[in-house]
């Protein structure tokens, strides 16, 4: 039972981990700490990645001592075999529900994101291991994904600390770790090259993360009459099923319509950065306001 749960878990904690890079607010930490952006502020990136990932681990082993918490609890209200796998799987098919949106429906989300100031104000160590932290621990950032949610249920309803613990640190490593997609940007045109690329995958992750949850749920389900490596085994076939199937593929096309990257992507609200050989483009009847102003001048000075 409790493998069971690890290697569910684990699957759950990868993939939410890895879908919430892609938030808003993963975007800008692979647009704000890169080896470009540091050189800018006189910081080393290395040292500031580095303290990235030690903060999104602490913040993970954060998560996962909160699910501990909730394990010692369940753990003491001793639940059969079957009710935890009752559980799970329904978790696992609302938070499927929600990352589907079927018939509009999401479960709650909030929209936090990292207080971009510090960049100014901090070491270079300081913000990272700060930023580091709060991404780690999931909850305290843009949810992108319902997966985080599951994630807490099968750590809580495995009733074990330890497996708590890990879980909420292989999160917090994953997401701490996403910072070094981000190692080669060293000019603007790396900048545009690899947001583009990154915007091209999401769509793809966010498949992988709902086949995950269909396949937890199809595990669980199987698991209560099956010994654990077969049910672990028809989960897997569930998650491929739900991946290529037809309405995957539907999703995967709505989703590559809103989600077309841009040559700005990820960058700071109204940054514009030119291209090679290229100007910038003034704001579209700006040369018209100015000779306007200047001819006003003119006639006030006469």
């Amino acid at each position: 039972m409790t493998l069971f749960l690890v290697v569910l878990g684990l699957a759950v904690a990868i993939s939410a981990a890895a879908r919430s890079t892609w938030s808003p607010c993963g975007l800008s930490m692979l647009s704000s700490l890169t080896p470009l952006a540091e050189r800018g502020r006189g910081h080393r990136y290395r040292t500031t990645a580095a303290w990235f990932i030690v903060g999104g681990l602490i913040g993970g082993c954060a998560l996962g001592a909160t699910a501990a918490l909730f394990a010692l609890a369940v753990r003491a209200m001793g639940p059969s075999h079957n009710i935890v796998l009752g559980v799970v799987a329904l978790a696992a098919l609302i938070a499927l529900a929600s990352d589907l949106e079927i018939f509009g429906f999401r479960l709650p989300i909030h929209h936090r994101q990292v207080n971009e100031r510090w960049l100014d104000q901090f070491r270079g160590w300081v913000y990272g291991i700060g930023f580091g932290f709060q991404i780690g621990m999931g909850l305290a950032t843009y949810i992108m994904t319902a997966a985080l949610y599951l994630l807490i249920v099968v750590a809580s309803l495995s009733q074990s600390v330890v497996v708590a613990l890990t879980l909420g640190a292989v999160f917090g490593l994953v997401r701490g770790l996403a910072v070094l997609l981000g190692r080669t940007i060293t000019n603007p045109e790396t900048l545009r090259s690899f947001h583009r690329r990154f915007s091209a995958v999401g769509p793809q992750i966010r498949l992988v993360t709902i086949a995950v949850e269909g396949g937890c749920a199809g595990a669980c389900v199987v698991a209560v009459g099956a010994p654990t490596l077969l049910a672990l085994a028809i989960g897997s076939v569930v998650s491929l099923f739900v991946y290529v199937t037809s309405a995957g593929g539907r999703l995967r096309t709505t989703l590559s319509s809103e989600e077309t990257p841009s040559p700005t992507a990820g960058l700071a609200p109204g940054a514009m950065v030119p291209t090679a050989g290229q100007q910038l483009d003034r704001p579209a009847g700006a040369t018209t306001r100015a000779r306007e102003r200047i001819r006003n001048r003119t006639l006030s000075a006469r």
